[in-house]
């Protein structure tokens, strides 16, 4: 056989299987009772149509030299796609072919009209002997089935091996390349969409690599773009704002010294305590704006020491702070931006709960800090308000019972440089419960 019939035969072959398909296709998306017009229609050589037909028996598994068989079942199912299966049989006993007209129906199962007698009807007779027969039978997806005899004339039955072994290689090479086009060109867009959701944990990340398609390197560069002009913003602020801080200090220093100078104790006391709490305040809106100072290195820290310290710490002022829990192994963070975040939710529940309860919850890939108090808590509108600078959760604005506000913010910012989250809850016993969770996954991703 030359390479040209060759390829005459596998063209017949993927037609057909193609013609099966399309019909199948079709008589799916009608109601069955407007299905056998169709098959009306279409019931012409080489195809035989039966929507009556009992299920064919199941066949047996293809021997190594019924090649036509096994590729047709391929072409067709790859035609039929997903919500159809389609079987594949030849009539038992059969031979590879048949010359039209003599050929024997399968045990069991009637042979159509057309197929039955020699000439078989209109156009048989000019296929003339030799060829493929194949029985097809066509689930539809509401269980009905469709039964096809097919006839492949000897023109286009013939499916040479090394034919077949040349077109898989050749699929193979195809659907390899474009898997690998296809990770070419959406892993650039991964690694942005990584990089977006981690913009807020820390400004100063790595740039972007700019690599993948033109448009995914113009969108790379123009993310980091924006992360340095963020960047720059915030550091030019943070400058301002400690330009700011150290201009403070000498008026307030000169203050202080001035107030030692009155005479009236009562006056003197309550100017130094108005300058300490001015100082604070300015202290205090430093951290916030700083956004807890992320240039910290991460280090292994021991969260079980850090919490006994802190509530050594609280007990030798008069509070009560209790501990529940534990932490197997050392949590990847920054030592003092942690002790700052938890001090700032021990000093909000003693101050309004008097007293403070710790729970500590470990996991495989996150830690849980739940701090609870006994205090009145937070209407529920205002919890997530909570967060927001300067704001109290009482009316009298007083620093005595309020604090400056700036707290709660200063530690979500910390839990969030950490990669973590800071979220309030009323609990239904009263009081207020302030959760903090930490992955045990933390990269150090300073500018260096």
């Amino acid at each position: 056989v030359s390479e040209r019939d060759q390829l005459l035969y596998t063209a017949g072959g993927v037609q057909l299987a193609q013609r099966i398909a399309d019909i199948s296709k079709l008589l799916d998306s009608l109601p069955a009772a407007e299905r056998r017009p169709i098959v009306a229609v279409f019931n012409a050589p080489p195809l035989s149509i039966s929507l009556d037909r009992p299920p064919l028996p199941k066949p047996q598994a293809a021997s190594e030299t019924d090649m036509q068989v096994a590729m047709f079942t391929t072409v067709l199912r790859y035609a039929l796609g997903e919500g159809m299966q389609a079987s594949v049989t030849r009539p038992p006993g059969a031979p590879e072919s048949y010359p039209m007209g003599i050929r024997p129906g399968p045990a069991g199962i009637p042979m159509m009209p057309m197929m039955q007698h020699p000439g078989g009807g209109p156009g048989m007779q000019a296929m003339g002997p030799g060829g493929a027969f194949f029985v097809v039978q066509v689930a539809l997806r509401d269980g009905s089935l469709v039964t096809f005899d097919s006839y492949l004339p000897p023109q286009d039955a013939a499916m040479p091996l090394r034919l077949a072994a040349t077109l898989l290689v050749l699929l193979g090479s195809v659907i390899a390349l474009s898997l690998i086009a296809v990770r070419w060109a959406t892993r650039p867009l991964s690694a942005l969409a990584t990089a977006a959701e981690k913009l807020g944990e820390d400004i100063n990340r790595a740039p972007l690599l700019a690599g993948g398609p033109a448009e995914v390197q113009r969108a790379a560069k123009a993310f980091n773009t924006m992360q340095q002009r963020l960047s720059r913003f915030i550091a030019d602020r943070t400058r301002m704002l400690t330009a700011m801080s150290h201009d403070l200090k000498t008026p307030l220093t000169r203050l202080r010294l001035r107030s030692e100078m009155l005479e009236d104790e009562t006056l003197r006391a309550k100017f130094a305590k108005d300058v300490e709490e001015m100082e604070s305040m300015v202290a205090q809106t430093l951290d916030f704006m700083r956004d807890a100072r992320t240039d910290e290195p991460v280090q292994p820290v021991d969260v079980m020491a850090l919490l006994e310290s802190l509530q050594t710490d609280y007990q030798d002022t008069g509070h009560t702070v209790e501990i529940a829990g534990g932490a197997a192994r050392p949590l990847p963070g920054r030592p003092q931006a942690l002790r700052r975040c938890l001090t700032n939710l021990l000093d909000n529940a003693i101050r309004y709960g008097r007293r403070a309860r710790i729970e500590v919850q470990d996991g495989q890939a996150r830690i849980t800090i739940r701090v609870l108090d006994e205090g009145p808590g937070i209407p529920q509108e205002e919890l997530e308000r909570a967060f927001e600078p300067f704001f109290r959760g009482e009316a009298s604005r007083s620093r005595e019972t309020g604090g400056t506000g700036l707290g709660l913010g200063i530690a979500r910012n910390i839990a969030r440089a950490h990669g973590g989250e800071l979220i309030l809850r009323n609990r239904s016993a009263g009081g207020l419960e302030a959760e903090l969770s930490l992955p045990r996954k933390v990269t150090d991703t300073r500018p260096r």
